[in-house]
C-alpha cells in the first residue's frame, strides 16, 4: 500500500471510532504527549523540525489542533492516544534507562514484557545505579516530574571512598560547580561511617536530575562514590519490590507526585 493510501485508510478507521467528546480538538503539541511520545516542550521541537504530520501534511503552526478522525505522525509514524500508564520499577545495577540500545545491553523495558503500553523511563538512572525509576507513557506528567522548578526529592544512598564529615560535605548543602554550572542546594545524611575500611554510606536529597550528577556532586568534595542506589523519587519508595520488580502505580500515588509539583509552584 502506497503512503497516501495508507493515509487515507487510517483517516477513515479514525472516522469510524471517533474518540470521546472531550478529546475531539486538542492542541497537537498535547495530543503528542498524550500519546506518550514524548513531554509537549519536546513536541515542540519535533515541529520545529518538521518531524510532524497532521493527514499527511507537514505542521508548522504551533497552534495546529488535532481533531477525531485526523493521523498524527512523528518522523513518519502514526501514532495514538492510549491509556495512562505508570509503573514503578526496582532498577537492578547493570541494566539501562532507556527504551532500547544499539549495543544490544539489556533495558528497562526488557523487565517489563507484560507492558503493551509505550511506555518510557521519567528522567535516567546510570546503568551501575539501581532503585526507584518511574516509566510511563505520559509525556506531560514526565515533564513535571523532571523539571527542577517543581524541586520534587531524589533521595540516593551512596557509599563513597573517604571519610564523609560536615565539614566535607556541608558544600553540597550551598551547591557545587559541576561542569560548569552550579547545582541547588542538597541536603545530606551521613548513616555510617567505616574507618576501618575508609569508606561512608551517605544518603543524599537532590532536585535535578543532570548527568552523573550525585558521583560528581561526591566527587567535589573528594569522595568516590562506588555504589550508588535511589531510595526515594517524591512520595514514592521501593517497599516491596526486589531488584527487576515493578508494580503499577494507583491513583492516589499519581495524585501524591502531582501535588508534590504543585505545591512547590
Amino acid at each position: 500500500m502506497s503512503r497516501p493510501d495508507r493515509l487515507l485508510s487510517l483517516v477513515r478507521q479514525r472516522q469510524q471510532f471517533p474518540q470521546k467528546k472531550e478529546e475531539n480538538i486538542m492542541r497537537i503539541n498535547k495530543y503528542i504527549a498524550h500519546a506518550g511520545i514524548a513531554s509537549r516542550r519536546k513536541a515542540e521541537d519535533f515541529i520545529k523540525q518538521g518531524l510532524v504530520t497532521l493527514n499527511g501534511q507537514m505542521v508548522t503552526d504551533l497552534a495546529t489542533t488535532v481533531k477525531s478522525g485526523d493521523v498524527v505522525e512523528v518522523k513518519g509514524t502514526p501514532i495514538y492516544n492510549e491509556e495512562k500508564v505508570y509503573y514503578l520499577l526496582n532498577k537492578p545495577r547493570g541494566v539501562i534507562s532507556s527504551v532500547s540500545d544499539e549495543k544490544g545491553r539489556k533495558t528497562v523495558l526488557d523487565l517489563l514484557p507484560q507492558v503493551k503500553e509505550r511506555i518510557y523511563p521519567v528522567g535516567r538512572l546510570d546503568w551501575d545505579t539501581s532503585g526507584v525509576l518511574i516509566l510511563t507513557n505520559d509525556g506531560d506528567f514526565t515533564d513535571t516530574m523532571i523539571h527542577p522548578r517543581n524541586e520534587i526529592d531524589k533521595v540516593y544512598l551512596a557509599r563513597v571512598k573517604g571519610i564523609a564529615t560536615k565539614e566535607n560535605l556541608r558544600p553540597l548543602t550551598r551547591g557545587v560547580v559541576i561542569d560548569g554550572k552550579k547545582t541547588k542546594p542538597a541536603r545530606y545524611n551521613i548513616i555510617r561511617v567505616e574507618a576501618d575500611k575508609n569508606r561512608s554510606i551517605v544518603e543524599l536529597t537532590i532536585h535535578e536530575g543532570r548527568n552523573h550528577q550525585v558521583k560528581k556532586m561526591f566527587e567535589s568534595v573528594g569522595l568516590l562514590v562506588d555504589k550508588l542506589s535511589r531510595t526515594r523519587f517524591g512520595t514514592l519508595a521501593l517497599t516491596g519490590l526486589r531488584p527487576g520488580e515493578a508494580r503499577r502505580l494507583n491513583k492516589k500515588e499519581i495524585s501524591q507526585l502531582h501535588n508534590l509539583a504543585n505545591t512547590k509552584k
